[in-house]
């Protein structure tokens, strides 16, 4: 967890932001004493989850076949 003053999370605020969304998390001090925990959302987006999720994709064409066509010879019938 980061600790960052008020006055500089102030001017870094964007910056702060992005790491949060990144999956950070942090607390934000006046002269010392906590006034906020910043924390993504819950559901908020993961990279682990988003790459087991392609995964699963992946393994669910595994096998699956154009039957003998080509991707210009579906393409050619979509048009005629």
């Amino acid at each position: 967890m980061r600790e960052i003053g008020a006055f500089e999370a102030k001017n870094r605020f964007g910056q702060l932001l992005d790491w949060v969304e990144a999956g950070g998390t942090g607390t934000i001090t006046r002269r010392g004493k906590v006034v906020a925990h910043l924390t993504p959302p819950a559901g908020a987006f993961s990279a682990e989850a988003a790459r087991a999720a392609a995964e699963r994709i992946r393994s669910r064409r595994r096998g699956v076949t154009l039957g003998g066509s080509t991707i210009a010879d579906l393409i050619g019938e979509r048009r005629g």
